[in-house]
């Protein structure tokens, strides 16, 4: 099965990062499509963890090699601003998530 694509403007940083840390556009767009989205630090990040392949998996997408794969996105559909690849995603947080920590 085919994965779906969606076309978001790439700003020229994005294009930098994403060619010096080799990801394709396809990356960007099934994170983009499949990706979780967590608002934080006045942007939308869309990230493919654990749960996200296994969804896709099940959906007929393999994307066990974008595992981890982070793209950042400027809020209210925005071009993405940049894009990464980190697995640990305990330190992504949403903004809701980082009013509390620090109101405790």
């Amino acid at each position: 099965m085919e994965m779906d694509h969606v076309a978001l403007p790439l700003t020229a940083h994005a294009r930098a990062r994403m060619s010096g840390r080799r990801i394709t556009e396809e990356a960007v767009s099934a994170a983009l499509v499949y990706g979780r989205e967590v608002r934080s630090r006045g942007a939308e990040i869309y990230v493919i963890g654990r749960r996200e392949v296994k969804r896709a998996l099940q959906a007929g997408a393999d994307l066990r090699d974008l595992e981890g794969l982070q793209v950042v996105c400027a809020t209210n559909g925005g071009p993405v601003l940049t894009c990464y690849r980190n697995r640990e995603l305990t330190a992504l947080r949403s903004d809701k998530q980082r009013a509390w920590r620090r109101a405790a």
